[in-house]
């Protein structure tokens, strides 16, 4: 088991924690960290554009001029792809981009890229994240105390004075245990856990 400091809110250690390693010491499986980062952005997309094919715009169905005779090259529609005005060869039509993911691939992935996050020395965990009032100073004031930029906080349970008071930073993204995903988790430099979180995740993904 993977043995981590637990650090209090002014960035000082006070003690250890031991990891799972049934979710935090898996192999590492980049093929399904991949396909779950994918899969998130895929089904994201809109899927909403489109343009028009030859027999889509409006107009071109007399011939321009006669077959053979004028010196032009021959034509049969004002709106063939080489006109200006003319339709898109293989005009884009909207579609779903999304597609699916077995649980226990999405379950492995989510483990693989926390393994991963441990092993690189990019996990922290925090004793506990408490505020007394919604303040986005207090909050920058912790995670610069942990050395933390770009990260992703995750806590058990919902928070509004944790939730709130990290809105409006940039780099800093909070989630719940149950909404936690790889993109976040491979997108964030550091990963920061509450002890409830780190308890949490083990119980339902161990």
């Amino acid at each position: 088991m993977a043995n981590v400091s637990v650090y209090n809110m002014e960035g000082k250690e006070v003690g250890t924690i031991e990891l799972n390693d049934a979710v935090f010491g898996v192999e590492v499986n980049e093929h399904l960290v991949h396909m779950a980062v994918v899969q998130q952005l895929a089904n994201n997309r809109q899927g909403t554009q489109k343009a028009k094919t030859r027999s889509e715009v409006s107009g071109g169905g007399r011939k321009p001029w006669r077959q053979k005779g004028t010196g032009h090259a021959r034509q049969g529609s004002t709106r063939s792809p080489q006109w200006t005005g003319g339709g898109v060869v293989f005009a884009p039509v909207p579609r779903d981009y999304s597609f699916k993911m077995n649980k226990k691939e999405k379950k492995a992935a989510l483990k693989s890229a926390l393994t991963s996050k441990v092993q690189d020395a990019k996990l922290i965990v925090v004793d506990e994240l408490k505020f007394d009032e919604i303040k986005t100073k207090n909050f920058a004031t912790v995670m610069s105390n942990l050395n933390v930029n770009k990260g992703l906080v995750v806590i058990a349970e919902n928070d509004a004075n944790v939730v709130l008071s990290a809105r409006n930073m940039a780099d800093v993204n909070t989630t719940l245990v149950n909404t936690m995903n790889v993109y976040d988790v491979m997108k964030a430099n550091t990963v920061v856990l509450t002890k409830d979180a780190v308890a949490k995740i083990e119980e339902v993904y161990a």
